[in-house]
């Protein structure tokens, strides 16, 4: 009896190892490039992380690496998350240019409103309209920021031609455009090089959302910051969170559809409403150092209409790439439009 017993015991033992191998945790590593405390990671990827471990009963760990802590530079972000080197990142669009080709309607000035959570609720609904553009990952996340404004080190913008002749920053190929349609010379740069490059000279100014002056501090490198009348911006970056698609693939159905609860449509507005909300500290410190310049309804026609030239730019190259380029911009506008505000 005794020997029946500690068989009966040991398979007990071993049917309760399998089952918590089973269940054991599956570790998923973050990759982005901003640093640990930038409202990025502290607002809104570590507070999904955590929903996401919660709602899997601690099966999934999100371990998340900051400021390209496990290598590379920031334009590599998407090739990693591509061939599965990270499990899963937060990169920039504009960063990869080329690779996105019809999310760039997002972001063209005078489709982007000033809302985030307008713009990335349109995006995600939108979804069909960019799907190709994510077909070699698993999006979480499409989203953009509250959008650009100029922050300038000594000249105030107060219409397009104050930006004659003057070095700016840019995040991407439409922000390139946008700034050259204003009069400016475009410089391509990744946001954690811009302080060095405002310092030294390099830039006469950036085209950055407000978000980002804690990180950046950015209220000591630039007197001046000039936005639209109501808010607007003249234009926006396009972002994702984005996963491996053989590692999602690789996980049990139960999990995929944790991380499918955590994404897209089901976050859009949750996340939009955030990037909003974190524009009014990099405000606050605008105003507490430096002058922030809010257009007139006219002054900010006057960028509008160079903004003009940006699309259509944009719909003559879609176009000829095969795309309906003036279709996806009408419906972009349509799909801001209708999209819950800030």
């Amino acid at each position: 009896m005794k020997r029946i017993l500690a068989v009966a015991t040991g398979l007990v033992t071993a049917s309760m190892m399998i089952a918590s191998a089973s269940a054991q945790e599956v570790k998923l590593t973050l990759h982005h490039f901003l640093g640990p405390k930038a409202p990025a990671q502290t607002q809104m990827l570590e507070p999904w992380a955590k929903s996401v471990e919660e709602a899997s009963g601690g099966r999934i760990k999100v371990e998340i690496f900051p400021a390209m802590s496990l290598g590379g530079k920031p334009p590599e972000l998407y090739r990693q998350v591509r061939d599965g080197v990270v499990d899963i990142v937060w990169t920039v669009l504009g960063y990869t240019p080329g690779t996105f080709p019809r999310s760039e309607v997002f972001e063209l000035p005078t489709v982007h409103k000033g809302s985030a959570m307008q713009t990335t609720v349109a995006l995600t609904g939108a979804f069909d309209l960019v799907a190709e553009d994510f077909k070699d990952v698993k999006p979480i996340l499409l989203h953009t920021h509250g959008g650009q404004a100029f922050h300038m080190v000594s000249k105030p913008i107060r219409k397009p031609e104050d930006l004659t002749g003057l070095k700016v920053r840019t995040p991407s190929r439409t922000g390139g455009w946008t700034i050259e349609a204003y009069g400016a010379e475009p410089v391509g740069m990744p946001v954690p090089e811009v302080p060095e490059a405002l310092s030294k000279g390099v830039l006469d100014g950036t085209l950055v959302p407000f978000e980002i002056f804690p990180a950046l501090k950015l209220q000591e490198l630039t007197q001046y910051s000039t936005e639209g009348a109501g808010g607007t911006r003249f234009g926006t970056s396009t972002f994702m969170i984005a996963m491996n698609k053989d590692r999602y693939d690789s996980l049990p159905d139960d999990l995929k559809k944790v991380i499918d609860d955590h994404s897209m449509g089901n976050i859009a507005a949750q996340y939009g409403a955030v990037w909003d909300g974190i524009e009014n500290g990099g405000k606050d410190l605008r105003k507490s150092k430096g002058e922030l310049i809010e257009l007139t309804a006219e002054e900010t026609k006057a960028f509008d209409d160079r903004g003009q030239i940006v699309v259509d730019r944009w719909i003559k190259e879609a176009t000829g790439n095969g795309l309906d380029g003036a279709a996806m911009v009408e419906k972009a506008r349509a799909l801001v439009i209708e999209a819950p505000a800030k």
